[in-house]
């Protein structure tokens, strides 16, 4: 193994199992670990302890951007940049402008969330340490895998290791970095 480990992994099984070893991992007061499941298990995150994410938020800024955008763009053209007189109606109404200002927001907001969710999933990360296990083909099938950190503030590989064994956890090993 490497002389300085990424951290511990454990497989798991069955859902159930690593949804209550992740309770527990939680309650143990670790901060830097994750669960792999080949699917989304309801609830995993709530026991994990992950907070709501904030995708929607930037969502919701890039929309209000979009409309604000919108209505600026078509404030500027129609009554300062090219003021036409039709029909005695005044250089700005906004009710003309609505499908501008609806595809501005729904455009913006769309990209505002996926700049969202690339800057707080950290992408492009072109490597995991968790890629090196032989364990991630099963992980993508049929089992769950835990991967406590080394950076960990709890970590320590002797307690890790019991505590990951004490809650079900199968073969743990070390991961290298």
């Amino acid at each position: 193994m490497a002389e300085q480990p990424y951290g511990l992994i454990a497989t798991f099984d069955t859902a159930s199992g690593v949804y209550h070893a992740a309770e527990t991992v939680r309650d143990a007061g670790y901060k830097n670990w994750d669960c792999i499941t080949p699917y989304p298990v309801h609830g995993l995150d709530k026991a994990m302890g992950l907070k709501r994410s904030l995708v929607p938020v930037f969502s919701l800024a890039g929309g209000i951007g979009g409309v604000i955008a919108g209505v600026g763009l078509i404030y500027f053209t129609a009554a300062i940049d090219y003021k036409l007189i039709l029909a005695g109606r005044p250089f700005f109404s906004p009710i003309p402008a609505i499908p501008v200002i609806v595809e501005l927001g729904i455009a913006l907001s769309a990209f505002s969330a996926v700049a969202g969710m690339i800057v707080l999933c950290r992408f492009p990360m072109l490597y995991h340490p968790v890629l090196k296990s032989d364990r991630i083909i099963s992980a993508l099938d049929d089992k769950y895998l835990i991967v406590i950190e080394a950076c960990d503030p709890m970590f320590s590989p002797t307690r890790t290791k019991d505590l990951l064994e004490k809650l079900g956890g199968l073969d743990v090993k070390e991961l290298e970095a």
